[in-house]
């Protein structure tokens, strides 16, 4: 059974950092397409970031475009939000989610790990 644990999230102050971390188990992160999610309190779930077999990143929202970075790291079967210049809008859980395949056009995501919440105060 594929297993998704995000770490790193937290409390911070408006402009600084977090990262958060989602390593995989009985998954491959090399081979799939990867995904950060995240949903706010009365807010629909909202993509953030995804990031192909490859390496290619293909997808920010718009909002996060230049704060934020999806990377990977295949050898610790493990994906990454670094999350600079935060904002009190970016407060919500966040979700990996993983794809079956390597690209992340038109992916749907079967596997998603629990959450780790992010809180960002002014």
């Amino acid at each position: 059974q594929v297993q998704l644990v995000e770490s790193g999230g937290g409390s911070v102050q408006a402009g600084g950092s977090l990262r958060l971390s989602c390593t995989a188990s009985r998954y491959s992160v090399s081979n799939n397409c990867l995904g950060w999610f995240r949903q706010a309190p009365g807010k629909e779930r909202e993509g953030v970031a995804r990031i192909e077999a490859s390496g290619g990143v293909i997808y920010y929202f718009d909002s996060v475009k230049g704060r934020f970075t999806i990377s990977r790291d295949n050898a610790k079967n493990t994906v990454y939000l670094q999350m600079n210049s935060l904002k009190p809008e970016d407060t919500a859980m966040y979700y990996c989610a993983a794809a079956n395949g390597g690209s992340c056009l038109g992916s749907d995501f079967p596997y998603w790990g629990q959450g780790t919440q992010v809180t960002v105060f002014s």
